[in-house]
């Protein structure tokens, strides 16, 4: 039998298996708790932090320029960087 869960990680997994156990119950009021899920997901993802670094000359030079030649602002380019390596794909190209 086919993994119906092998795109899922681990934590994915154990929701699903807890769900088919028949482990979740529907509230009496599942619009009014679907409505809060959606606004905090939302509230979650727009959600940016302020951050001040240092770096050389040299490469904020070299950043900047490479945004440039991307199009996006180096603000941009760096918060793309970052996330890429925290997601594991810092082997990726800019």
């Amino acid at each position: 039998m086919k993994d119906p869960f092998k795109y899922l990680d681990q934590e994915e997994k154990e929701l699903m298996e807890s769900v088919e156990r028949g482990e979740w119950k529907q509230v009496d009021h599942f619009e009014e708790e679907k409505k809060k899920a959606e606004m905090a997901a939302k509230a979650t993802f727009s959600k940016t932090e302020r951050m001040n670094i240092q770096l050389s000359k040299r490469d904020a030079d070299r950043l900047k320029i490479r945004a440039l030649e991307e199009g996006i602002s180096y603000q941009e380019l760096i918060s793309g960087i970052i996330h890429k390596y925290l997601d594991g794909r810092s082997s990726e190209s800019a």
